[in-house]
Parts: C-alpha cells; structure tokens; sequence
C-alpha cells in the first residue's frame, strides 16, 4: 500500500463544517525543530491520503533525534518504523509506550545506512479505515564527522516523494 495520493478533504468534523487539521509530528536533531505532515492518516473513520513531500535532514553523526506528537497520536499509540533510503525495506523498529508524546531514545548513527527514513505510526484500529493509519515519514542524512547539522534541507531530486507502507502497529 503507497502512502502518498491525492489530497482527500472532508466537509465535516471541525467548527463551522471545517475538518478539524490532522495532526503533526515534530523531529528535532541538533537543529531547529520541524513540522512534518502525515503522507496518511485516519479521521473519523474514514482513510484519507496525502500529497507531501518528507522533510529531508542532514544530521551530524551521534545526535539525539526528539520527537514529538500530538496527544491524539499518543493516546492512540505509535511507533517508529526504519526504513532504507528509497522507502523499499524496513530495517528496522522502534517500539514506544502507550501514552508517550515526546521520544528521545533514537541517536543519527543508531542506524548502520548514512541515509534513511524514520516513519513515525499510528497505531491502527483494526475496526477503522481498513487498518490505515497515520504516517509521518522524516527523511534522514547522517553527515561525516564534524560537518554542520541543519534541518530541513531540499529533497534531492531522486528522493521518492511516496512513502513507504507502514505495517499496523496496533
């Protein structure tokens, strides 16, 4: 399953006919904090997909990478699912506890490849949207030793700009 698609919009859910925003997750490593938008997500039953780009991050080796949910991520559940710099093979999981919001157990050279994708999950209800759940893919350069860390930097033209598909956590 792709996670990017086109731009699903509801009519209902928010004050005035407005869907509410679906939320967003924050990576922070070494430099300003960033705003990443899920690629999919699942709201008020229904599955909704997403056109966005993953921010990509040059990260100086050894560098704590904070993130951040919303309360109705971690109230549902998540985790962090490694995948290989195309988006193609998960190489890895990061298991949070229920209730967490903020996680800083994840350091840029954890990960064996210099270049790779963390993709924060929503645990999914199995009765909603088929089992879709939210995903928030963050792409991730480890730098060489002593280079500058900055956040975001452009997407290079190669990157994939669809998301892996996440398995169900939940």
């Amino acid at each position: 399953m792709l996670l990017g698609g086109l731009l699903v919009l509801s009519g209902c859910g928010g004050p005035g006919g407005r869907a509410a925003p679906v939320p967003t997750v924050t990576v922070q490593a070494g430099g300003d904090p960033v705003t990443v938008s899920p690629t999919q997500y699942c709201r008020d039953g229904e599955g909704e997909r997403y056109q966005v780009t993953a921010p990509i991050l040059t990260v100086a080796p050894d560098t704590t990478v904070v993130l951040t949910v919303a309360d109705e991520v971690a109230a549902s559940g998540w985790g962090v699912q490694v995948f290989d710099e195309q988006l193609n093979d998960r190489i890895g999981e990061v298991e949070v506890e229920d209730g967490t919001v903020v996680l800083d157990d994840i350091n840029t050279s954890d990960v064996v490849p210099a270049t790779y994708y963390l993709v924060v999950v929503q645990d999914a209800d199995p009765e909603a949207c088929n089992g879709l759940s939210g995903a928030w893919p963050i792409g991730v350069i480890r730098a060489g030793a002593g280079a500058p860390t900055t956040s975001p930097s452009e997407t290079p033209a190669d990157t994939p700009t669809a998301s892996p598909s996440p398995s169900p956590t939940g």
